[in-house]
């Protein structure tokens, strides 16, 4: 018997026995897959499997809640909410309809996001003027507002106290300082100031007519200032929802 013919036969002795039929090589390289988690279906919305929804909390119709987002108990979500990557939303904080919060926001106590607010990507609220490590100040919270419309830009940030009006718009890096934000305010800078007026529809108002009318280049629709840093739609009451 050749060298050969010898090591055929011994590695033959030393193949394990198989009981049954042989199966194909791809079935003896595939593992097992675990049973993969599921996306809720939350009262016609979504949530999806990475996201922790805390036990009373409050989630409204049609809301959507993306990967690694966490809502805390006695949070409420209202209606047609957008809550997107990694968003952390704190106890007692609440959302109005069609809030639509973007990647890497916590919203924490003490903030609270009236109807259509929009907040971009990794803008940052605070509750504490003074914090500090060793001291606790959960009692002296301060209560943010964000009035319906608001559109807070991308890395903005909202020092805690404020109140930002209806419509108004808080551009990107920019930095709020001040309590009391007008309606359709632009805010622009660190620290923030007035830089004009935005309409409704997110278009900066320029050239007032000689009555003093601006007019929204996409609605049309006219706006004046009823008095100094007062600025009202003639056309649109703002409580009143968008024509759809």
């Amino acid at each position: 018997m050749s060298t050969l013919d010898r090591f055929q036969v011994d590695a033959s002795s030393r193949r394990p026995a198989r009981s049954g039929p042989e199966q194909p090589a791809a079935a003896l390289r595939t593992a097992p897959q675990p049973p993969t988690k599921k996306s809720r279906q939350i009262e016609s919305g979504f949530v999806h499997p990475t996201a922790v929804i805390d036990k009373g909390a409050v989630i409204g119709e049609g809301a959507t809640i993306w990967h690694f987002s966490h809502v805390s108990r006695g949070a409420t979500i209202g209606p047609r909410c957008h809550l997107g990557q990694n968003v952390f939303v704190a106890p007692d904080v609440r959302l109005g309809e069609n809030v639509k919060v973007q990647n890497n926001v916590s919203l924490y106590e003490g903030v609270e996001l009236h109807d259509n607010v929009f907040c971009g990507p990794s803008c940052v609220f605070t509750n504490i003027t003074n914090p500090r490590s060793e001291i606790v100040r959960k009692r002296e919270y301060k209560h943010t507002v964000v009035r319906r419309g608001a559109s807070i830009g991308a890395n903005a940030t909202i020092l805690c106290g404020s109140t930002i009006g209806r419509y108004a718009f808080i551009a990107a890096g920019a930095v709020v300082t001040q309590k009391d934000i007008p309606d359709y305010a632009l805010m622009v800078g660190v620290p923030a100031r007035q830089k004009g007026w935005m309409s409704r529809h997110g278009h900066v108002l320029t050239q007032a007519s000689v009555q003093g009318i601006f007019r929204c280049p996409e609605s049309g629709w006219r706006y004046r200032e009823i008095e100094p840093g007062r600025l009202v739609c003639i056309d649109w009451d703002e409580d009143r929802p968008l024509a759809t």
